[in-house]
């Protein structure tokens, strides 16, 4: 069937079902926006992923959406990581409830988002390729939802063709991304890294380590495990560079491994193997118009820190709720400007770490070496310095641009606090919602807080607010964004202040 399916009024379509696309489908959906994911692989989750870490700022997000505690369940953590054979990262002293990585395959944590989403009512329509994105000079502004479309060209599983449209696309659909494609977006960059290798493997000895890394000379590997008796490989060799397409042997394998770590650990069984080529890139901007892009479509870098599927997963949790706002009407559609001004730097921050780290541990040059030398020493011995890379790698360290003259806190992530009455902050965060801590305890800590009421500008707000108080005495009022960033505080906050920055935060 040949047709077009006319937009739901403030409707969203998302391309790609990966991590990033099921978290942003899921937010949206749970805030009553009616969201469409098109994808054009088959319904099925596969245990090809490459991502094994969940870092902590990712699993403060999860903790938002109620699923970090499950995931915690099924993973294993790590509190410590060990970089260039000798700089030990100690996690245990982050500013989070979650104080170590998680060691968990991507498609555990896929199942635990697709799951969310279904319940949540998005509509997902798999074997569908996107073909094309088209906006109109008139519809590719800024306006509010109801005022413009864009229309996805697809094609489904029997070669019929559809156009959908809907207020705002969502390109989450990898690296070669076909939304980003579509309207014209540039991925400059370069390949890093050639012919990698992957398989899963069944080891003979366990290794010592949960997660097992090491650079030798020419050779890195990399084990970690599925949770299933097999363990994922990644290797390379500087000298062994060929095409994604050569045929790779389990000898390969083992050879790399043993060049990197010392010994093959004797892998055999191997239920999968392949290669691949790791680039550096990203996208110039993360919007234009009313489509924009998110995860792998908007940039890419090396695996090393692990820092891919989470990057993607908390550019999903800034975009999300403004979606939702600008198409409830609660703010204007400038909001949505912030998502590139946030995330892009945190995406350019991203691919000079991973970079850096990969390019630091296959130094070959004597300077090179030299210069890795004098890292180690320093994060080993300066607690500032050690603190701010384990803050880059686990995403609790970036904060985002304020106003001039704005609070010291403002775009500052909030940790999960203990509010009064037993709570903590992530807890009241779920559902998507602001929370406005104040100091002023309420009489019964049990009871529901009341919004402030200043001028009727809390009028109708009661299903965007939680009001909550510090259990610490402190003295500051913060009014807490659905991502967990500061969108306003004062530490003189009377209630007129207060109703003023509800109006123009909350809507």
């Amino acid at each position: 069937m040949n047709g077009t399916r006319h937009a739901t009024p403030g409707s969203v379509i998302v391309v790609g079902s990966g991590p990033t696309g099921l978290l942003l489908a899921g937010d949206l959906a749970t805030a009553g926006i009616p969201v469409t994911v098109v994808e054009k692989r088959p319904h099925r989750i596969s245990n090809l992923s490459r991502a094994f870490v969940l870092h902590a700022r990712t699993l403060e997000q999860l903790d938002a959406r109620a699923l970090a505690d499950d995931l915690e369940a099924a993973g294993r953590p790590l509190d410590r990581l060990r970089l260039f054979g000798r700089l030990t990262v100690d996690l245990a002293t982050l500013p989070s409830r979650f104080r170590h990585l998680l060691v968990l395959p991507q498609y555990e944590v896929e199942k635990a988002l697709e799951r969310r989403a279904v319940a949540a009512g998005v509509d997902f329509r798999y074997e569908t390729e996107t073909t094309g994105v088209r906006q109109d000079p008139a519809e590719s502004g800024t306006g509010s939802g109801a005022e413009g479309v864009v229309a996805v060209d697809v094609r489904g599983p029997g070669g019929e063709t559809e156009t959908l449209r809907a207020a705002y696309v969502v390109g989450t659909d990898g690296m070669r991304s076909a939304v980003r494609e579509a309207i014209g977006l540039p991925f400059p960059g370069r390949s890093v890294i050639r012919s990698v290798v992957l398989a899963d493997v069944r080891l003979a000895e366990e290794p010592e380590t949960l997660l097992t890394v090491n650079a030798v000379g020419d050779a890195f590997a990399f084990l970690a495990p599925f949770g299933d008796g097999y363990y994922r490989v990644i290797g390379w060799h500087r000298g062994r560079n060929v095409p994604d397409s050569e045929p790779l042997a389990l000898d390969e394998v083992k050879e790399i491994t043993r060049l990197a770590l010392g010994r093959d650990f004797g892998m055999h069984e191997a239920r999968w193997m392949s290669r691949f080529h790791s680039d550096e890139r990203q996208a110039p901007a993360y919007r234009v118009g009313r489509v924009f892009l998110a995860g792998d479509a908007a940039h890419v870098h090396t695996p090393a820190g692990g820092q891919g599927m989470n990057t993607g997963l908390q550019d999903a949790a800034n975009l999300s709720w403004k979606l939702a706002a600008v198409l409830h009407g609660h703010r204007g559609p400038e909001l949505l400007d912030t998502y590139q001004a946030e995330r892009h730097p945190v995406g350019r921050a991203v691919l000079r770490s991973s970079g850096g780290i990969v390019r630091l541990a296959m130094a070959k040059r004597p300077w090179t070496r030299a210069l890795r030398a004098v890292l180690t020493t320093v994060l080993d011995h300066v607690g500032p310095a050690r603190r701010r890379a384990a803050g880059h790698v686990t995403g609790v360290g970036f904060r985002y641009p304020a106003p001039r003259g704005a609070h010291r806190l403002t775009g500052t992530r909030v940790p999960d606090v203990a509010l009064a009455g037993g709570g903590r902050l992530y807890e009241a965060l779920r559902g998507g919602r602001f929370v406005l801590i104040t100091p002023d305890a309420p009489d019964a800590p049990d009871a529901p807080a009341p919004v402030p009421q200043v001028d009727g500008a809390a009028s109708g707000r009661e299903d965007r607010l939680t009001v909550a108080h510090w259990a610490s005495g402190r003295r500051t009022t913060v009014l807490v964004r659905p991502d967990g960033h500061v969108a306003w505080a004062a530490d003189d906050a009377d209630a007129a202040r207060t109703g003023a920055a509800l109006a123009e935060h909350v809507g």
